[in-house]
């Protein structure tokens, strides 16, 4: 396969680009040889019984309005890109547009991020301007996965409550936003067997959290939980520096259903957050993470 940065694409596109504008060039020039005839030759379409559509050129003004066209199209291509890697006479790139609207961005509100992003994220957490701007923050960058009230949906976390994966100190909170997170469930087919073996342990993690379960399905799966304890705990309590879940409590990332429960066991779970450092840099992560972290801790 071919690879798609080489410098034969950029020709291509170029080339293709440039001869279809010639084409269209072409075939204008050779409708506008053609006049309007005196006779009344037809194209063979007829509507309604007798209602025939001659065969005449197109109106004058209507092919020099496709030239008008053409010559924008060459006038563009030549100021901006659009002919494969040729940057045009502009110099412009949508890299260089948003570069320098950040910039501006920075010139407009850095002072109000330098000064709020000196306080701790406690106090900031508390700060009215500091919350105003962390949801501004949250809605631009967070809502997309964890809703615009935070608290989710399957597969995103709840942030308005107080179960964390990896912790809700402020310091890990930043850690999340700055580097992300990548949480992987294990596939634990090999541990429990087949399906009915799943469903069997989905019964006894249900039975940690104290819902409703098969407590014959729940007794036969108990001893094989010692191999998911080794992330979960003994206990299942999980674990915050693997951000390996609480499995005792009634939050469930994926659903609560015997069903659910037993595909993740068999298939696994793979979760991304993804790393904000160089996209929004300390400074607005510290605003952000104030903001989350405040979402659990309502002010009285």
């Amino acid at each position: 396969m071919s690879d798609f940065d080489s410098a034969f694409w950029s020709f291509f596109v170029a080339g293709v680009t440039l001869v279809s504008i010639a084409a269209c060039g072409l075939l204008l020039a050779a409708l506008s040889k053609r006049k309007v005839s005196t006779d009344t030759e037809t194209t063979g379409h007829v509507w309604d019984g007798d209602l025939n559509e001659l065969n005449n050129p197109l109106p004058r003004w209507w092919i020099w309005l496709f030239w008008i066209t053409i010559a924008f199209s060459l006038v563009y291509l030549w100021l901006y890109p659009g002919l494969g890697t040729y940057a045009g006479a502009h110099q412009w790139t949508s890299k260089g547009e948003y570069g320098a609207e950040m910039k501006a961005a920075d010139a407009q509100f850095g002072p109000l991020y330098a000064r709020l992003s000196a306080l701790d994220v406690p106090s900031l957490a508390k700060d009215p301007e500091g919350r105003v701007v962390g949801q501004r923050l949250f809605i631009n960058y967070c809502s997309q996965c964890h809703a615009s009230d935070a608290r989710g949906s399957k597969g995103f976390p709840n942030l308005t409550d107080s179960d964390w994966l990896y912790g809700g100190e402020p310091e890990t909170i930043k850690t999340t936003i700055l580097n992300g997170r990548n949480g992987t469930m294990p596939p634990m087919a090999a541990v429990v067997g087949d399906l009915a073996g799943a469903r069997d342990m989905a019964n006894y993690v249900r039975s940690l959290s104290g819902l409703d379960h098969d407590v014959a399905a729940a007794a036969r799966a108990a001893p094989k939980f010692v191999t998911c304890g080794a992330c979960h705990g003994p206990e299942g309590r999980g674990n915050p520096a693997l951000g390996a879940p609480n499995l005792t409590d009634k939050v469930w990332l994926y659903g609560s259903s015997v069903d659910t429960i037993a595909e993740t066991i068999m298939k696994g779970r793979a979760s991304v957050m993804p790393a904000h450092r160089e996209f929004l840099g300390e400074q607005r992560v510290h605003i952000l993470a104030a903001y989350v972290y405040g979402l659990s801790r309502p002010e009285k």
